[in-house]
């Protein structure tokens, strides 16, 4: 999973072609470092959305452009749109139920 950076975020996750899966976390959060393995190996169950993850103490601005006030919030865009919002660390099995129309 790739990380991504304030400079960068525009490029990489809103004018992406497809779908992108945004994990915002910071390190020093307990349940990002929990949820972050499940999005590795997610990642590579579906090749067809990009993973990457946002260090929110790094990239403050974007965590309130998408109003993230919790994390680990984990966000999917599809065409640049954010369509779906997860927060909080939970299961591989309900991620991937919660994100079941966005995954395809």
């Amino acid at each position: 999973m790739d990380a991504v950076s304030q400079d960068n975020f525009e490029a990489e996750v809103i004018k992406a072609p497809g779908k992108v899966l945004v994990d915002f976390w910071a390190e020093w959060c307990g349940p990002c470092r929990m949820i972050g393995p499940v999005l590795e190996e997610m990642a590579g169950d579906y090749p067809d959305v990009k993973f990457v993850k946002l260090n929110v103490d790094e990239a403050p601005a974007v965590a309130q452009q998408f109003n993230v006030m919790n994390i680990p919030t984990i966000l999917a865009f599809d065409g640049g749109e954010a369509k779906h919002r997860i927060v909080g660390a939970m299961p591989k099995a309900k991620l991937v139920e919660e994100l079941g129309a966005f995954l395809g």
